[in-house]
């Protein structure tokens, strides 16, 4: 199987996740607790991955200044489009007592989420290393409670099937299709820019999981959400050793 492809399926399976959010959404009614401490073990999975599989992989490519530089541009880049959309009332920050916005809004919110995601499962394949395993079993166990949660509200304001898995799915096909560009742009670059390029999608996720899986998270497992983030990242840490 043509290398590309592989790293197309890694993109659709991480976006797929927010699809199987979804239909858990749809079909049950999810306990909020369920759902948050999820999310909670989802961000500590995630802290873990973007430090020992993005940004040492990205120190060890291109040095010092292309990690650093990426990653502070890619925190930047995420708040400043999260303020934006803020702006724009096209979503609401989550995890202040608000509702979660339009579906245009939670769609943006969840691209701005999943497209540095996915570009950096394709970039882990360039040089033949293959799909870095800890990556996307992190982006999998973020994205399922991402898609529930949202899924939960957008159900509870009426939209319908066709609409919330039309959503869904579209991310789901955009998330493939930046982790097959993540692979065959950057296929060949100098380590420099695939450094710059990896770091900045952890500084994204990063700011992600500050911005939205934490708070949300905070907001009803509360003292456990400690202990929560630090068994995904004990998870993640074992995965990263075992691969």
């Amino acid at each position: 199987m043509a290398d590309w492809i592989l790293a197309a399926l890694a993109g659709l399976a991480a976006g797929g996740a927010l699809v199987v959010g979804a239909v858990i959404a749809w079909r049950f009614r999810v306990p909020t607790k369920v759902v948050a401490s999820v999310m909670a073990f989802g961000s500590g999975v995630l802290i873990s991955a973007l430090a020992y599989d993005l940004v040492l992989e990205a120190q060890a490519e291109g040095g010092f200044w292309p990690t650093v530089s990426g990653f502070a541009t890619g925190a930047v880049v995420y708040v400043a489009a999260n303020r934006l959309l803020d702006r724009l009332d096209q979503r609401n920050p989550r995890g202040r007592g608000e509702s979660a916005g339009t579906g245009v809004g939670i769609a943006l919110g969840a691209l701005l989420d999943g497209i540095p995601e996915s570009a950096v499962l394709g970039l882990s394949m360039v040089g033949g290393s293959g799909v870095s395993v800890p990556v996307l079993l992190a982006i999998v166990i973020s994205n399922v409670p991402e898609g529930l949660s949202s899924t939960a509200e957008l159900k509870n304001e009426g939209r319908s099937a066709r609409y919330v898995f039309t959503l869904w799915i579209g991310i789901a096909l955009a998330s493939a299709v930046a982790a097959v560009l993540g692979f065959v742009l950057l296929d060949g670059a100098s380590g420099s820019t695939t450094a710059f390029i990896t770091a900045l999608a952890a500084g994204a996720i990063l700011a992600m999981i500050c911005d939205t899986m934490i708070p949300e998270a905070f907001r009803t497992t509360h003292a456990f959400t400690g202990l929560l983030v630090t068994s995904g990242f004990l998870l993640s840490y074992a995965v990263h050793l075992a691969a």
